[in-house]
This record gives C-alpha cells, structure tokens and sequence, in this order.
C-alpha cells in the first residue's frame, strides 16, 4: 500500500515539476519576445519623436513659453524600483506645487481628486499641452524609457511615488509587471475609470498577461488614440 502511495506521489511530483518547466520556458519565451518588439518599436519612435519634438518646442515658444518641453519625473517601475521618466510637458511648470494649492483652496477639486488622481478641467494644462493631450503625443518620450528597459510597450500604469499609499494592497500586484505605454485600463476606459477602478483593471493584467492580451490591447490602443475615445 505504502509503496503504491509513494508511486503515485513520485509520478504527481514529476507531473508538477514538468508543468512547472513548461511554464517557466512559456514565460521566458513571452518574455524575451516582448523585449526584443519593445526594442524594435522604440527605436523606430524614437527616429519620429525629434522632428515631433522640435514642432513642440516652436508651439510653446509662440505661446510665450521658453520653459523645457521635456518633463522627467520619478515614477514606480517593476518590484517598486523607482526610474527617471519622461514625457512632453502639457502643464505649466511647477504643475505639482499648483496642484497643491488648487486642492487646499478648492474642495470640489480636492474630492474630484481625491476619487480620480486627477482633474476632468484641469487648469494646470497649457493650451499647447491640451493638443498635445488630445492626440497622446505627451507619452511618446516614454520610448526611451521602454529603450533603456524601465517600461514596455504594453503594461501598467507607471505610478507616481507619492500615489503609492492610494494604492492600498493593489500596489503588489500592479509592481509585478513593468509599467508600460499603454495598457489595459488606458484601452478599456482610459479617463472616464476612477483611480480604484484602474487599479482593479490593471492588478487584474499583472495576474492574467499574455502575448494575445498584448495584441489585442497595442491594436485597440489605435483604435482608442484615432478616435479620441474618452481622451482629453
């Protein structure tokens, strides 16, 4: 009896242990594919993103604005690791000291924020970064970060520092995977979610990505970006 007991433990044993290679060699594969389509898609943008660069710089200059069109951020990334991130400036320098100052002064706008991490009318948002908002443009410069390895095309939302303890229990979840370009809350509501629904939206994607979850999101995020679906 003993000896039929240990026979069938050492076959379910060896059954687990093969599953378990199977499934590391499946995330190692998706894994290296992902980077190598991140590498490639990078560093086309990246050719695109200095005449795009230029055309901001000249627009906020005829506003009036000589500031820096380029905002670097710290941002959370994969197991929580901070990372340098970068995006086209759409607000007013020093937009987080304003920020700060609108909610202490507004209690509409603190409430607004305090369920969405953002403001539906915010105006913080130069007119040229409204346009720019629009269209996405504003994310592009993350390409370096996806070229450097901080980010990847297809991922989480990369949160800020100070958002972590809003992010309550969700935090572990979402750090799993590197934050990304785009991702499944942006294609599945985008700004219309609440902050905690997006954090539900994207602990859900740390838990279930695949290569077709990549697909469908990067082809689904065209479709969002041409039609303006929910953007501002």
């Amino acid at each position: 009896m003993n000896n039929g007991i240990q026979t069938f433990d050492k076959v379910v044993s060896t059954i687990e242990f093969r599953h378990t290679i199977f499934d590391d060699l499946k995330e190692n594969l998706y894994l290296f594919n992902k980077r190598l389509f991140d590498i490639i898609i990078s560093l086309i943008g990246i050719i695109f993103l200095i005449p795009i660069a230029l055309i901001i710089k000249i627009a906020y200059i005829f506003t009036g604005d000589f500031n820096s069109i380029f905002l670097k951020q710290k941002r959370i990334g994969l197991d929580g690791k901070e990372f340098n991130f970068y995006k086209f400036r759409s607000m007013i320098v020093n937009a987080d000291d304003k920020l700060y100052e609108l909610l202490d002064n507004n209690k509409k706008l603190r409430k607004e924020y305090q369920i969405n991490k953002k403001l539906k009318n915010d105006p913080r948002i130069t007119k040229v970064g409204k346009f720019i908002r629009k269209l996405s443009i504003d994310e592009l410069p993350q390409l370096i970060n996806i070229l450097k390895g901080d980010m990847t095309l297809i991922g989480n939302r990369p949160y800020l520092p100070r958002e972590k303890d809003d992010m309550g229990l969700y935090y572990f979840q979402v750090v799993k995977t590197k934050p990304g370009l785009t991702g499944y809350w942006q294609t599945s509501g985008r700004s219309k979610t609440t902050f905690d629904k997006r954090l539900q939206l994207e602990s859900w994607y740390s838990n279930n990505y695949s290569l077709k979850l990549d697909t469908k999101i990067f082809f689904k995020t065209f479709e969002t970006v041409i039609g303006a679906k929910s953007a501002r």
